[in-house]
């Protein structure tokens, strides 16, 4: 059998991905085949295939590490599973394919209220968000959040998240799309980043705090979740009030340079979040808290956006559109043709 993927040949442009045809590879007594019917596309992704991320794995290699599918095949020494389930697999590599093999751990079980889009597209962002506010921040309900950059997948999920754990949540956004999907997803209060500046969207985070804060005006926001870093990241740093917390998530505007003066009044934080460094030293930990954000979707709790869908084949055209940030939410690609 052969199946389509999406190949990067050697580190470049994106652009230069390309559509390849591979034959089925015999399976592993310990492993699972799924046919494929959607891979999650992720702003690393694209890092990845310019080799601007801090792993650079051997070429050539299949971009993309989340995938939604059915079973196809089953290992001789797998139990448990069986053909025709519809899992969830967390690959690392080989995602932009029309098949993908896997362990029976790196599978998880999606709750009928997700489609194949939402659950391809979920587990970074959501997971991310999870840990970044429960573990790393450990915010309480009624403080106040500032997500920058909150139409994109990973801010989608931190304002769902956000107004799950009953946090108040402020979304800056660059289109009335974005920003009615933050509203849509819990957001108190959004701004319009395509108008105002920095310096803008920190005093009018500052004023939307104050506004909806009934334990007193601390002076600013408690949390600012930041996946922009850049110039915006530098000047958030100032919407903060007493005690609050900067977290780190992501440079898709370059490398902020915070200034220390400012973390060193009102007592500011700054706290890095790296998901995935942690889920390599914490897989029992991982798997936790996969189940609870797992529990909180079938609940309805948390309720993952519809991801805008390209075919497989055109998976260059949907990193691009990430990056180039025309993309409102997610992006899926999907497997036929």
């Amino acid at each position: 059998m052969s199946y389509i993927a999406i190949e990067c040949a050697e580190f470049g442009p994106i652009e230069d991905l390309r559509v390849v045809e591979r034959e089925s590879a015999p399976l592993g007594a310990d492993q699972v085949r799924l046919a494929v019917t959607a891979s999650g596309v992720n702003f690393v992704d694209g890092l990845f295939v310019q080799g601007l991320y801090q792993i650079k794995p051997p070429t050539p290699f299949v971009p993309g590490g989340e995938v939604v599918g059915r079973i196809s095949e089953l290992g001789d020494n797998v139990e448990g599973l069986m053909v025709g389930d519809r899992v969830f697999a967390n690959l690392g590599l080989g995602g932009f394919a029309g098949e993908a093999v896997a362990l029976p751990r790196q599978l998880v079980a999606i709750p009928d209220s997700l489609t194949d889009g939402q659950a391809a597209t979920f587990m970074q962002s959501y997971l991310t968000g999870w840990y970044a506010l429960t573990i790393r921040a450990g915010v309480s309900a009624g403080d106040t959040m500032l997500v920058l950059g909150a139409g994109s997948g990973v801010g989608l999920a931190a304002v769902d998240i956000g107004a799950a754990l009953g946090l108040r949540v402020i979304a800056a956004a660059s289109t009335e799309e974005k920003r009615a999907l933050a509203e849509s997803r819990g957001a108190l209060a959004t701004i319009d980043n395509s108008v105002l500046d920095a310096a803008g969207i920190k005093d009018a985070a500052k004023a939307f705090a104050a506004s909806f804060d009934d334990r007193g005006d601390r002076g600013g926001v408690d949390v600012v979740y930041d996946p922009v870093g850049g110039n915006v990241g530098e000047v958030a740093l100032r919407a903060l009030g007493e005690d609050g917390q900067l977290l780190v998530i992501g440079f898709v505007a370059g490398i902020p340079k915070l200034a220390a003066n400012q973390v060193l009044l009102r007592n500011r934080r700054v706290t890095g979040v790296d998901w995935g460094a942690w889920v390599g030293r914490n897989q029992d930990a991982n798997r936790q808290l996969l189940a609870e954000v797992v529990e909180r979707i079938g609940s309805g709790d948390l309720d993952p956006v519809e991801p805008v869908g390209y075919p497989l084949r055109e998976a260059a055209r949907a990193l691009r559109d990430l990056a180039d940030r025309k993309v409102a939410g997610k992006v899926a690609l999907v497997s036929g043709d």
